[in-house]
């Protein structure tokens, strides 16, 4: 249970249904979304993967073409511009230039300006043709509210990037994501992706946010349901719709994060592993 106010904030998730190619429209889209979400009390505010671009790329061409740099691109400045007006901080996925090289990117953007970048560690399908695979970790940014981490849709199937964010002080982990229908996903089961938020979160004593989009882009079905995840590992907005834009608010208390790590009076997820054990299980 909570103790205090500390690090208390409206976490947002943005599910919206970009379309390929159009940026314009898209950023645009973003803007309204955001503005609606800040009106609803949001100061944390996570938008889907590749959302200013649309994701299903036909060739390299087109998606350098829908890229931009962290540091000069036109989407970035319109973000930063509406993250300094509102006095929001952002988490929001587009397609990154780094000279000739491409990432499949998440830029953090505080009231102050660019906070920092994170680069899809695991690239899912098609992605292997346009990204390369990110190489900067999985650092942590401070913000007024407290620490939080990115990951970005995949990477949230390998528990070690949970991990990395909690090692690494992280109360939040935002996922901008493009989540797609699983194989043999049983009916009446909440989505793998969900389970994996819930399931990560709770083994690490992180809040999950997690945004996703819908829609049917170039023949690729998308999933929806983003969903916020508190420290326990239990839903506190969400799953969203399937099918349609819809914008998730929680309030949520990052401190909780520290506390919620600490099970009962004796177990503690992080303190428990046994590193010791699991490097002999590597070598042998």
């Amino acid at each position: 249970m909570s103790t205090g106010n500390e690090s208390k904030l409206g976490v947002a998730c943005i599910q919206m249904e970009p379309e390929v190619g159009a940026k314009a429209r898209n950023v645009a889209r973003t803007i309204a979304l955001i503005e609606e979400a800040d009106a609803r009390g949001a100061r944390l505010i996570v938008l889907p993967e590749l959302c200013n671009s649309g994701y299903v790329f036909e060739t390299r061409e087109e998606a350098f073409a829908l890229s931009e740099t962290i540091g000069h691109g036109e989407t970035i400045r319109a973000w930063a511009a509406l993250a300094a007006r509102l006095s929001v901080t952002l988490v929001a996925g587009y397609t990154e230039r780094d000279g000739d090289v491409l990432y499949n990117s998440a830029a953090i953007i505080g009231p102050q300006g660019v906070l920092g970048n994170y680069r899809k560690l695991h690239l899912w399908g098609d992605e292997n043709l346009f990204f390369e695979p990110g190489n900067l970790g999985v650092p942590v940014f401070h913000t007024p509210y407290g620490r939080i981490a990115c990951a970005i849709c995949y990477d949230i199937w390998f528990p070690e990037v949970f991990r990395l964010a909690a090692h690494g002080g992280a109360d939040m982990l935002c996922v901008p994501t493009n989540w797609v229908p699983m194989p043999a996903q049983p009916a009446g089961l909440p989505v793998m992706a969900n389970l994996l938020a819930m399931s990560g979160a709770h083994s690490n004593g992180l809040f999950v946010a997690a945004a996703d989009r819908v829609g049917n882009e170039r023949g690729q079905p998308f999933l929806g349901c983003s969903v916020i995840v508190d420290a326990h590992g239990w839903p506190v907005a969400g799953p969203a719709s399937a099918t349609d834009e819809e914008i998730l608010v929680a309030q949520v208390n990052l401190a909780d994060a520290r506390r919620h790590r600490q099970l009962n009076a004796f177990n503690h997820v992080l303190r428990d592993r046994r590193p010791e054990v699991y490097r002999l299980a590597r070598e042998g």
